[in-house]
């Protein structure tokens, strides 16, 4: 295996499957240097991107002597995360005081919609309604219908990036006491702390509980998207005066009447109205280069082909080409102890051997465990 570079090298973390928020967390964590051993089901696919930065283990968790494996390789980890429904992992001998009992320095992370308990925990469901029950779908999207923000407020804002703060906290507090703990990481909960703000602005009579009213949500003319010449979008943040006044002398209207007043509501319609007139006199492209070194808080709406080569983007080097696919770099930098270029993903059972060696089970039982199937190696 590399050398692990990052913040986390040293640190092992045993993640068991799942799709979206947790092998995000895995990536998260895998990407500041944590061996992370992500156990795979035979012949599932490999995601290129979230399952980057990983050694997989392919097992049937199922089989007695695959759950057996697996808590011996517990054993050897600072911390173990999971993503099935509330139960399942108890059903499989894989639940936390198993794990615990065999080390119990360990942190066990679970990452689920709703939490483990409440009346709805044992239901199904997904980030739109994760984010829907928490209150923050209702607040995006225009005056109409809520827009769902793609899956990443709830799956991974709220969701993996959650659990792996979590994670980390915990596993930080084990090195302190010797003693590991549980960390109930659920989507609903993680969304309704990424509303922080916005219930703070509610409390204080700052927000209207409507969507397309208020400061931050479309509301005001200096904080939305406008569309230009050919169909594609200028997004304007210019909240503060200074910024408003940059902004309005680069469009030519300082001393416009419409523009006196940045946040008389009353007059909010009348500036959306002339701002669309406006931004449809110019592409896109033009605008940018006319917003460009200012300090109107004025810039172009990028594509995902557009963004990875966005000057600023490239110079930062955001986005790099790994493994053929372009994706995100590991974020965020640290200073004495940098992230190393992500590993690509590996084929699930491409480190079987290796990470049962690594846990200590000896040449004859990993031989039976891919012998009779428990176990699959490529």
């Amino acid at each position: 295996m590399t050398e692990a570079r990052g913040p986390l090298a040293g640190i092992r973390v045993l993640e068991l499957g799942g799709i979206g928020p947790g092998p995000f967390c895995g990536m998260m964590l895998g990407d500041m240097g944590a061996d992370v051993i992500r156990i795979d089901r035979p012949g599932s696919p490999a995601h290129p991107v979230l399952q980057r930065n990983r050694r997989s283990l392919a097992i049937n968790l199922k089989d007695p002597q695959g759950a057996a494996a697996v808590r011996k390789l517990a054993a050897t980890c600072d911390a173990v995360l999971e993503g099935f429904r509330p139960g399942v992992a108890e059903r499989l001998g894989l639940g936390p005081d198993d794990l615990l009992a065999v080390n119990p320095a360990l942190v066990y992370g679970r990452m689920t919609g709703w939490g483990q308990d409440g009346p709805l925990a044992q239901m199904p469901g997904h980030d739109i309604n994760y984010i829907a029950i928490a209150g923050a779908l209702h607040a995006i999207g225009g005056p109409e219908d809520p827009v769902p923000p793609l899956n990443l407020i709830g799956d991974f804002g709220g969701g993996g990036m959650l659990l792996a703060y979590g994670l980390a906290c915990a596993m930080l507090r084990a090195k302190i006491s010797g003693t590991g703990q549980v960390v109930d990481a659920a989507m609903v909960d993680g969304t309704a702390a990424l509303l922080a703000m916005t219930y703070g602005f509610l409390g204080a009579g700052a927000w209207q509980d409507r969507r397309a009213v208020n400061r931050l949500d479309g509301g005001a003319p200096y904080y939305r998207v406008y569309r230009c010449a050919d169909g594609k979008h200028m997004a304007v943040g210019c909240v503060e005066p200074q910024f408003f006044a940059a902004f309005l002398q680069i469009l030519g209207l300082s001393d416009d009447p419409d523009f006196a007043a940045q946040n008389d509501e009353a007059a909010w319609p009348t500036m959306h109205r002339r701002l669309e007139e406006i931004f449809t006199a110019k592409p896109r492209d033009e605008w940018a280069e006319l917003f460009t070194g200012t300090d109107a808080c004025t810039t172009p709406v990028l594509s995902l082909h557009e963004a990875p080569e966005h000057p600023h983007n490239a110079v930062r080097s955001t986005y790099r080409t790994a493994d053929g696919i372009v994706q995100p770099m590991p974020a965020p930098r640290f200073g004495t102890t940098p992230s190393a270029v992500p590993r690509p993903a590996p084929q699930p059972g491409q480190n079987t051997r290796k990470v049962l060696a690594d846990a200590g089970l000896p040449d004859h039982e990993i031989e039976n465990l891919i012998n009779t199937g428990v176990a699959t190696e490529v």
